[in-house]
């Protein structure tokens, strides 16, 4: 069977803000089981749980803040979410949707409450995930894929859907362009339903649960919230819906390349590091309005 062995599975750390508009459980990097080399290519994952954000005038969200050498994706469960950048990308994701904005050489963005969202208020659940680049992709030009929803391909599976966001699963391949093997999945699932996975021993595998609760491998319960990391053994696994779930996997060939990091720079050495805040500084990233 080459069943993959669990590693551990992680509660959600106590929340706190990103901004004023995103209230998150931070995974990665978060101590020494899920650090940036330990899940490479992931090199952060932020969860907005369920959060009710109550109607207001004044949109809730990130300023104006640079990025550079990686790739953010951010994964709309409830609510609506907005985004601009100085290399001319941006819109609105609603629920289902997918932004993927890769910083590479270097963008300002800013991330808000849609307005349809902020002017009623309700509930907000977002995952936002950083993804390295190869060095070789570091300094290539930003871009930006707005994946609607009704443009996940979609693979049914027993009692449920597997939405293909990037990757592949059962050769169906996903909506997102990658610059190294990366899958990210959403499994959905009734009460029952299962769904089996194939992912190389040495990718870095995880899922997160969004929704409801799941069995893996017949032996590990995993709640809502919770995140569970497979060790690097072994290729195969099966979740199973205890309830109605949704479950986020992702499995991504690590890079294996040096990683230099402070805050919104990712790069390979110190000196890069240096180079992008000298070149934010002079202002090589453009401009953007707060």
């Amino acid at each position: 069977m080459n069943t993959k062995k669990i590693e551990i599975v992680v509660a959600p750390k106590e929340p706190h803000f990103v901004g004023d508009g995103f209230r998150v459980h931070n995974f990665i990097p978060s101590g020494f089981h899920l650090d940036m080399k330990r899940m490479d290519p992931f090199i952060m994952l932020d969860y907005n749980s369920k959060f009710n954000f109550p109607a207001t005038d004044i949109p809730k969200g990130v300023g104006v803040h640079p990025h550079r050498g990686f790739e953010t994706v951010t994964i709309a469960y409830q609510g609506s979410v907005s985004h601009h950048d100085s290399a001319g990308g941006g819109g609105t994701i609603h629920q289902g949707d997918v932004q993927w904005m890769t910083a590479a050489s270097g963008v300002l963005h800013k991330e808000y409450h849609a307005e349809e969202f902020y002017k009623k208020g309700g509930i907000f659940q977002m995952v936002q995930l950083w993804i390295n680049l190869p060095a070789k992709d570091k300094m290539s030009a930003p871009k930006y894929q707005a994946i609607e929803h009704k443009n996940i391909p979609t693979v049914e599976v027993e009692n449920g859907t597997i939405e293909v966001i990037a990757g592949e699963y059962n050769q169906t391949k996903g909506a997102a362009s990658t610059f190294s093997p990366v899958n990210m999945l959403n499994a959905k699932l009734t009460s029952g339903g299962k769904a089996s996975f194939n992912f190389p021993a040495h990718y870095n595998t995880a899922l997160l649960v969004i929704e409801g609760e799941i069995k893996v491998n017949n032996e590990e319960i995993v709640p809502t919230d919770h995140l569970l990391l497979f060790a690097n053994e072994g290729e195969n696994f099966e979740i199973e819906a205890t309830g109605n779930s949704v479950v986020l996997i992702l499995s991504g060939e690590p890079l294996n390349e040096p990683i230099a990091s402070y805050g919104p720079f990712v790069m390979n050495t110190q000196d890069e590091i240096r180079a992008a805040f000298d070149d934010f500084n002079n202002g090589k990233f453009g401009t953007l309005e707060n």
